[in-house]
């Protein structure tokens, strides 16, 4: 009884598979690889050539790849249009790649996204109680008018692509347009780039907030909120872009092979020198260096400082790991996991040397450790070898101690070390990159070229900040008075203490 019964389902069935690939097939053969949808020339294949674009040859690859999939006929296929097919299939393989490629970039901007929690909450605890509203409003700001000033101005300022004011050196942005449908396939980047350009923005959008946030925490306690304010929008908004372009938009460090794979210098090394120069002008907070020497300004929330420290390097896989600009699997893993031996390596030196020099184990020298093992990993966590990326992160721990003990013995005052972290540990991280016994051994990276890229970088950076800072304390002060700063910035500035009785 059953076979009977299942002998007309099973007839049918086959039937309609013989129907389903008869039409397949028939579709297969009703495509003409002459039409120019299907056209593809040696030009289109060759990167070296001015008008390739790997997203254009993949459309096509993948069209090709379609037709061989619905029974085409291969060698109905030009020389060209199989290096097409396989290309495409080799980079993509299937569709869900894009899909997965853009949601790992954005949960990588939200990543970073709580990177400027972690700095908010880092600069609050190493900081004073009574200047705790203070940090936490500018950094409340930083982020919410940077992402408004990257729409409107930086981020086509930063990628111009053919929209040079300036050959290679400056461009004018525009604002941001267009809808869902715009960039929602490989034409935006192929799958190198492999996001939308929603994606893609919002993602460049949190890293550029960043430069601001780094020089928040070294002018903290002393500097005039409504000052800092205007100056945090002409950094973000003006000086970020153009050093930015220089790199990631195509312009002349590009174009010299300069390599900073997220930012050690372009976001690090920018933000630190703009410290430095802000500092210098702004002077340190009053009572700190005496007559009989420095005296120590204590942290008003160690806990707090600690949970920054650790949020920031939570983030940093984010930074660094959605700088490979697409889900491919085996880069990802492996940035993540240069960028964790990295800030291991920088925290545990960090806490030995700094051991050794202080005569006591310092928790906060152990937290910017840490920072500075990640800031010094981020120019060459693809490049570097695992080894020397765990050199790399060290020599950061090592070297922002000293940095630390420099710069508070020549008086320059920088309540949670960010000059040291970011901008000393940024050049550093750039620099190894160029040391080929830290890469790997398919690298090479010229060394004079990063010096010459970091060295341009910061010194836009400080030379912009000096002359900005320079006109604003001119026009309208840039430093609170000695009773504000007594009292602290929250009462002074805000009206309101951020801890109750």
């Amino acid at each position: 009884m059953r076979k009977r019964n299942q002998t007309p389902i099973t007839s049918w069935l086959l039937t309609l598979a013989i129907m389903l690939l008869s039409g397949v097939k028939a579709s297969a053969e009703a495509v003409d690889l002459t039409s120019e949808e299907y056209s593809v020339t040696a030009e289109m294949l060759d990167t070296k050539h001015d008008d390739y674009n790997e997203g254009n040859v993949d459309l096509v690859g993948k069209k090709l790849f379609k037709y061989v999939e619905l029974g085409g006929d291969v060698s109905a296929l030009t020389s060209e249009q199989k290096s097409a097919m396989e290309g495409y299939y080799d980079r993509y393989e299937s569709s869900p790649f894009f899909a997965l490629s853009n949601v790992w970039i954005l949960l990588c901007a939200f990543l970073v996204f709580i990177m400027h929690l972690g700095f908010a909450s880092l600069e609050a605890g190493l900081c004073q109680r009574k200047n705790t509203v203070n940090i936490l409003f500018k950094n409340a700001f930083i982020i919410t008018s940077g992402l408004i000033l990257y729409y409107a101005w930086g981020f086509a300022a930063m990628y111009p692509g053919d929209g040079w004011a300036i050959s290679d050196l400056f461009a004018f942005g525009k604002p941001l347009s267009g809808g869902p449908e715009d960039t929602a396939d490989l034409s935006y980047g192929g799958t190198d780039l492999c996001q939308t350009g929603w994606a893609d923005f919002i993602f460049q959008a949190m890293f550029a907030a960043t430069a601001a946030t780094i020089v928040s925490g070294a002018v903290a306690e002393r500097v005039k909120l409504s000052s800092f304010m205007l100056f945090a929008v002409l950094l973000v908004g003006i000086a970020y872009p153009i050093t930015g372009a220089w790199k990631w938009g195509g312009g002349w460090l590009a174009d010299k092979d300069f390599a900073d794979f997220a930012g050690s210098s372009v976001v690090h090394g920018f933000g630190g020198f703009a410290a430095l120069a802000c500092v210098l002008i702004l002077g340190p907070r009053r009572g700190k260096y005496t007559a009989t020497g420095l005296k120590p300004i204590l942290p008003g929330n160690m806990p707090l400082a600690n949970i920054g420290a650790l949020l920031l390097w939570f983030g940093w896989f984010g930074f660094n790991g959605g700088s490979v600009l697409s889900a491919s699997a085996g880069n990802i893993g492996y940035v993540i996991v240069t960028t964790a031996l990295g800030a291991a390596a920088g925290g545990l030196v960090s806490i030995f040397v700094s051991w050794f020099v202080l005569k006591k184990p310092d928790l906060s020298m152990a937290l910017n450790g840490i920072l500075a093992g990640l800031v010094g990993i981020t120019a060459g966590a693809d490049n570097l070898s695992l080894v020397g990326a765990i050199i790399a992160g060290g020599v950061a721990g090592a070297l922002v101690v000293f940095a630390v003990v420099f710069f508070d013995k020549i008086k320059i005052d920088d309540p949670v070390g960010a000059i040291s972290v970011h901008g000393v540990c940024g050049v550093w991280g750039t620099l190894a990159v160029g040391l080929p016994f830290l890469t790997r051994p398919d690298v090479s990276v010229s060394f004079g070229t990063q010096l010459i890229g970091t060295l341009s970088i910061c010194a836009l950076a400080f030379v912009f900040s000096f002359a900005v800072f320079t006109i604003i304390k001119i026009v309208m002060g840039v430093r609170v008075d000695e009773q504000e700063e007594a009292e602290g910035l929250d009462v002074a500035e805000h009206g309101s203490p951020a801890y109750g009785e």
